[in-house]
């Protein structure tokens, strides 16, 4: 009997959505590192960031692609471009994401489409391609990018909060129905972490500190990478039998 779970992803193919900068890089890098090849979905192909550069000095392979989340011909074509260049997709972590940020009597419609659309829309239609392509193999790790906000209530964040928990959910449908083609669909769910997305928030002292504050068990801002190991786990062998599932993590924000 083997007595250490694996978390190596050597051979695997990963497609990383909203991958060129905070999460989503360091989600790609750290699937990298764990040994997959890495397929980086971008919402500007044309911005460099160094992502695949990084990459590549990992010694994965690295697939650059178009992918704005609001566009369904481009989901499509960038999972039929990485099974075309890789011969296969196993791991698809679908992590782009917005949040337009206002109370709810003054929330405009044009914010309201725009957030379910990349949130969920755009969620749930790259999760169908790829169930597509990995229904035919038999095999694949879906990730989802929820967030403590599907968990708790956050002023300002009403349709954030509304589509995160959405996805929760979505999570679980998605589990139940493709569980028999031997695909895991999980999520992740963190509280506040420092990247780009959240430096304008976390740079007001009184905000910081309310927040360090309710992150009630560790009291502190988290570090993309400790999502991006969880992202691993869930990838690898050593979560088979984790399905349906959203991972916390939150410092202990929702555990009071």
């Amino acid at each position: 009997m083997q007595a250490l779970p694996s978390f190596n992803l050597t051979g695997q193919i990963a497609l990383v959505t909203g991958a060129a900068r905070g999460l989503g890089r360091a989600i790609s890098l750290a699937l990298a590192e764990a040994g997959a090849d890495v397929a980086i979905g971008l919402r500007d192909i044309h911005a460099d960031s160094g992502l695949a550069a990084e990459v590549i000095a990992r010694g994965r392979r690295v697939l650059p692609l178009q992918m704005e989340m609001t566009n369904l011909a481009q989901i499509t074509s960038a999972v039929d471009e990485t099974v075309k260049h890789f011969g296969r997709l196993d791991i698809l972590v679908n992590n782009a994401g917005v949040a337009p940020d206002n109370l709810a009597e003054n929330y405009t419609e044009k914010d309201f489409d725009y957030t379910l659309a990349v949130n969920l829309k755009g969620t749930f239609f790259a999760s169908q391609a790829a169930g597509r392509v990995m229904i035919e193999q038999k095999y694949g790790r879906i990730i989802n990018m929820s967030s403590q906000a599907g968990f708790a209530a956050l002023p300002t964040e009403s349709v954030y909060c509304m589509t995160k928990a959405g996805i929760v959910h979505l999570t679980k449908c998605l589990a139940v129905e493709w569980g028999r083609h031997n695909i895991n669909v999980n999520a992740v769910a963190p509280t506040f972490i420092y990247t780009d997305g959240t430096q304008p928030v976390l740079s007001d002292p009184a905000f910081h500190a309310d927040t360090v504050e309710r992150i009630a068990a560790l009291h502190r801002i988290g570090e993309p990478i400790e999502v991006a190991g969880a992202v691993v786990f869930l990838a690898s062998p050593a979560a088979s039998l984790i399905t349906g599932h959203t991972l916390l993590i939150d410092g202990g924000w929702t555990a009071r």
